[in-house]
C-alpha cells in the first residue's frame, strides 16, 4: 500500500507528498493537463515545442539549467498525446530552487523572437532526425492518420507536419501558454524525505501567488467505430521491409485495459512469449518482432509491428502474425502462460516503484486520471485478469475491419 498525503492550493494546484526517508535526493514532478490532443490540427506540435520553450528562460530566470546545476539537481521532461510532463531530481537540502525554478516558469517565460526562433530550429531538426531521415523514422506520421479520422490523436506529438511549428508565431505561442500552463491545470508531486508542513509552506511562498486562468475547454469528438481494413503501402530506403499493425482498443479507464496489456505481453513479452517461440526463434520469420499498447488515456490503439527477413513476403509474414492471434482468441495458451506474464508485469512494477522518481510520476498520472489513491489498485487489477477475459477482449479487438496496416517496404534489391 503505497500512502501519500495532498492537499490544494487556492489557485487550484494539487500538490500530492509522498514520504520516502531512505533517500537522499527528492523528486520534484510537475505534469500539466496538456498534450498533443489539447491542440489546434492546422496548428500541430505546440505542446512537445513548449516542452523546450519551457527551458529557454522565465521571467526572472533566464538559464533554468545553470541555476539547477549549480543546487546539485538534474532535470528532463517529456510529452505526449494527452499530457506533459517536467521533472527534477536535487538533493534535499536544496529543494527550494526546484519550487524557485517551476514557479517562476509557470508564471510567466521569457517570451521572445530570440528564444522561439531557436527552440523551433531545434524541433524543426529534431523533426527531420527522428521523424524523416531515420529509417522507418516516420512510420507515425501515416499510421496514426490511416488508424485515426476524428480524434487529435492521428497527429504524433512531433506534429502533422514539420511547417506547422517553422511558421508557428510568438503570439500563438503566448495564447498556447496562457490557455494551458497553469496552477489550476497542473498537479505536482514531491517524494522523498519531506513533511506535509514544509512542502505545504514551499508551495504556499512559490505558488501561490500565480493567478487561477481560464483553462481553454478540452473539446475532443469521439473516434468513429472503423467499419473496414485499411491499408498503405510506403516504399524507402530502408535495409527490409516491414509490417505495421494496429487495432483499436479500450480507453485507460476501461476494465478491460489491464487485460489488453496482458495481451500484448503474451505475444512479445520475453523469450517464451508467442511471437518470439514461433515466428522470430521457431520458424525464423523475422529478426524483430512486437506487440505493444499505446497506453493512451483515451481509446487507444494496439500495436504489432515487426522487420522481415528478406525471403518472406508481406502476406506471408501477415497470415504468421494472425495464426498467433488466432491462438489467442482460440483460448489456445494455458493458465500457466497468462500466471507468468502477470508475475512479470508485478515484478517490473514493484521493481519501477522503488525509485523517488518513478513513483512521483506515477501518483501525478493517476491523479490526472481522477484520483492517486488508483495506484495501489494497479497489481490487483492485473491480478484479476481472467482467460474468458483475455479471449473476448482479443475477439473484439483483433478484427479484420478493426485493422490498420501499413507495408513498409524496402527498395533494395532481395537477396
Amino acid at each position: 500500500m503505497i500512502k501519500f498525503d495532498r492537499f490544494t492550493l487556492g489557485n487550484g494546484l494539487k500538490v500530492i507528498i509522498y514520504h520516502d526517508s531512505s533517500t537522499p535526493l527528492v523528486a520534484f514532478n510537475l505534469l500539466y493537463d496538456v498534450g498533443a490532443r489539447d491542440e489546434d490540427e492546422n496548428r500541430t506540435g505546440f505542446a512537445h515545442l513548449f516542452e523546450h520553450l519551457m527551458f529557454g528562460g522565465s521571467k526572472n530566470i533566464p538559464e533554468y539549467d545553470t541555476v539547477l546545476q549549480k543546487a546539485g539537481g538534474e532535470n528532463n521532461a517529456f510529452t505526449n498525446n494527452d499530457f506533459t510532463n517536467y521533472y527534477i531530481t536535487i538533493p534535499k537540502q536544496n529543494l527550494e530552487t526546484a519550487f524557485y525554478l517551476e514557479s517562476d516558469r509557470m508564471l510567466e517565460l521569457g517570451f521572445s523572437e530570440k528564444s522561439l526562433d531557436v527552440q523551433r530550429n531545434v524541433v524543426s531538426e529534431e523533426f527531420r532526425q527522428r521523424y524523416l531521415n531515420q529509417p522507418y523514422g516516420d512510420v507515425s506520421l501515416f499510421l496514426r492518420p490511416l488508424a485515426y479520422k476524428v480524434h487529435p490523436y492521428q497527429w504524433s506529438t512531433i506534429g502533422k507536419e514539420i511547417s506547422h511549428i517553422q511558421e508557428s508565431k510568438l503570439e500563438d505561442v503566448k495564447e498556447f501558454f496562457y490557455n494551458h500552463y497553469a496552477p489550476n491545470n497542473a498537479i505536482l508531486v514531491i517524494a522523498g524525505n519531506v513533511s506535509r508542513h514544509e512542502i505545504e509552506t514551499l508551495s504556499n511562498k512559490w505558488f501561490s501567488d500565480i493567478p487561477t486562468r481560464q483553462i481553454k475547454k478540452r473539446n475532443i469528438s469521439p473516434e468513429p467505430v472503423q467499419n473496414e481494413r485499411r491499408e498503405l503501402t510506403l516504399e524507402r530506403d530502408v535495409p527490409a521491409d516491414a509490417i505495421y499493425l494496429a487495432y483499436h482498443m479500450c480507453d485507460r479507464l476501461n476494465k478491460d485495459y489491464y487485460a489488453t496489456d496482458l495481451i500484448s505481453d503474451l505475444l512479445s513479452n520475453g523469450r517464451s512469449s508467442m511471437f518470439n517461440k514461433s515466428l522470430i526463434k521457431g520458424q525464423k520469420i523475422f529478426p524483430q518482432l512486437d506487440a505493444y499498447i499505446q497506453g493512451a488515456i483515451d481509446p487507444g490503439l494496439f500495436m504489432i509491428n515487426g522487420r522481415l527477413y528478406h525471403e518472406f513476403e508481406f502476406a506471408i509474414a501477415e497470415n504468421k502474425i494472425k495464426e498467433q492471434l488466432k491462438l489467442i482468441k482460440d483460448g489456445s495458451f494455458s493458465e500457466r502462460e497468462l500466471e507468468k506474464v502477470k508475475n512479470k508485469v508485478q515484478s517490473t512494477l514493484l521493481f519501477s516503484r522503488l525509485g523517488v522518481l518513478n513513483l512521483a510520476m506515477e501518483l501525478a498520472y493517476f491523479e490526472l486520471l481522477g484520483d492517486a489513491k488508483m495506484i495501489n489498485d494497479v497489481q490487483n487489477n492485473y491480478s484479476e485478469v481472467s482467460k474468458d477475459q483475455i479471449v473476448r477482449i482479443a475477439n473484439e479487438i483483433f478484427r479484420n475491419e478493426n485493422e490498420s496496416c501499413i507495408y513498409y517496404k524496402s527498395n533494395k534489391s532481395r537477396k
